[in-house]
């Protein structure tokens, strides 16, 4: 856990509750001077963020209310630019634009990626600069998984200000089918093994042979 996590997320309010609830003298270490207060993405992050095939986003709303959707597409598609900046490209979809108007007007996004199968959690905060697809079009296309049928509008560069990694407790283990597709394939042939076997021993007690 970095300083920046803490930072931003330990504030008075939270502090008050971990006060309150036993856990503050466990936390105050991360808000001490000596802590590394960089926010920086390591190799660890940078592979679990490019093998996602989606992830949550929140936002605020002009109101103060937080807005929360999912974000999906091929593996890979939410891209490390560089230490400190992840992006992707923003496709079309219902165009109630309720994340982007959000962001229009507050900057700041969280993020959580999910890795089901292993019971792996990334948090992580940013900043949100978009940009056009018809004005930064230099910047959009190599966000494009051109395999992808949907339709681009723009570029969702995010700064990363902090993350940090959730313990696994509470996360139900979930597969997609092509994760599941490797088990599956050894219970089928485990299925034919098994029949295969079935039909030696039916033909040799039709013949009277020992198998």
């Amino acid at each position: 856990m970095a300083r920046a996590f803490a930072d931003i997320a330990f504030t008075p309010s939270v502090r008050d509750h971990q006060a309150r609830m036993g856990s503050a003298n466990a936390y105050a270490k991360f808000l001490s001077p000596d802590i590394d207060d960089r926010g920086n993405l390591g190799p660890a992050e940078k592979q679990f963020i490019t093998a996602r095939d989606g992830f949550y986003q929140a936002t605020v709303s002009e109101t103060g209310w937080p807005y929360v959707q999912f974000r999906g597409g091929p593996v890979g598609f939410l891209k490390v630019l560089d230490d400190q900046t992840i992006a992707y490209a923003d496709y079309r979809g219902n165009r109630q634009y309720i994340s982007a108007g959000n962001l229009a007007e507050n900057d700041r996004v969280s993020l959580i990626l999910m890795d089901y199968p292993n019971r792996r959690r990334l948090k992580i905060w940013g900043r949100v600069r978009m940009n056009e697809g018809s004005e930064y079009p230099d910047l959009l296309t190599p966000l494009i998984d051109q395999g992808y049928r949907a339709r681009p509008e723009r570029a969702v560069v995010i700064r990363v200000e902090a993350f940090d990694w959730n313990c696994p407790q509470h996360i139900p283990q979930r597969l997609t089918h092509e994760e599941f597709e490797p088990h599956l394939q050894d219970l089928q042939a485990q299925i034919a093994s098994l029949r295969a076997e079935n039909e030696t021993l039916k033909a040799a007690a039709v013949s009277g042979e020992d198998p």
